[in-house]
């Protein structure tokens, strides 16, 4: 079994529906991705918090035995972020962004987080994805994700990262704003020639849709009778796909091979995270309830 490492945001979220209102939850990209890693395989996670960051929400990361050596706490305020989301859970409106110590972040890894086999850059800026990625020793797979800010607003630096990974994750949106296609096979083919060997457009509720060299795979999202929250499903989504793939391969050669279930094993965590506030069920998952649900889904496909 590898070892991950996922680099990211670390955040308070204050989360508003139609039906509640949960102030500072635990929430950013590392974190989500981090904690969903971590059923699959020991993780490390790389992030920075404020002052104000509550020793309960370090106690979670603990409980999920992250290797904490690179989770700095830095003078200041936590990254805060406060969203509004609408009845149908598809339309969201930020109310409040405040970067706080999250501004200054630019981690310098330990020397054993460095030869993580298995690294997942988080949503962050392309610069700051390629300066942790310049400092990691030979890893055998490398995700990053990305979103429309830094597509528009760092397209050099995004189309050098894209050069150095062997995958890239991003939204059905995105995607035809980074290459300017409407059809998605079209996008994905544009995206391989930008670099990236595997490619994961994720299309929300209705799934996503891997392209790599064993061809296309169009994996569902797992049906909920509700969804309750989809903050950080994205993430989780990564996180779970990351941690899956570093359980099963040691090589490159291996990874083709296990991609389509990390697909599934990504989908099955994000639906867990889609059904409470926050990490308010993500984190309390086991391994048997991940694998039933997982299973499930490969019936719902199977014919």
């Amino acid at each position: 079994m590898s070892k991950v490492l996922i680099v990211g945001s670390a955040a308070l979220d204050s989360i508003k529906t139609p039906k509640a209102n949960k102030p500072k939850l635990l929430g950013g990209a590392a974190c989500y991705a981090s904690v969903a890693s971590s059923y699959f395989a020991p993780t490390s996670i790389v992030a920075v918090v404020g002052e104000d960051f509550p020793k309960k929400y370090v106690d979670l990361l603990k409980d999920h035995k992250l290797d904490l050596s690179d989770f700095k706490e830095a003078k200041g305020k936590t990254f805060y972020w406060s969203g509004e989301y609408e009845e149908n859970m598809n339309n969201r409106r930020t109310l409040c962004l405040e970067l706080g110590v999250f501004a200054d972040f630019k981690p310098e890894l330990t020397a054993k987080n460095r030869s993580t086999p298995f690294v997942m850059l988080g949503n962050i800026t392309p610069e700051l994805q390629m300066h942790v990625l310049e400092q990691m020793k030979d890893p055998v797979f490398v995700l990053a994700d990305t979103m429309d800010f830094h597509i528009k607003g760092s397209p050099v630096a995004l189309k050098k990262l894209l050069k150095k990974i062997d995958c890239l994750s991003l939204n059905d949106s995105e995607a035809k704003l980074l290459t300017g296609k409407e059809n998605l096979l079209e996008a994905a083919s544009r995206i391989h020639k930008m670099g990236p060997s595997v490619v994961i457009i994720k299309k929300g509720e209705y799934g996503a849709m891997l392209s790599y060299g064993g061809g296309i795979f169009l994996a569902p999202a797992y049906p909920l009778a509700k969804a309750v929250d989809p903050t950080g499903a994205g993430d989780t989504f990564a996180g779970g796909l990351m941690g899956y793939l570093a359980s099963h391969a040691t090589t490159k050669a291996d990874v083709d091979k296990h991609l389509r279930k990390a697909i599934l094993a990504g989908t099955v965590i994000a639906s867990y995270c889609c059904e409470d506030f926050g990490f308010l069920k993500v984190a309390k998952l086991d391994k048997k309830m991940i694998r039933q649900r997982i299973s499930d889904l490969e019936k719902m496909i199977l014919f």
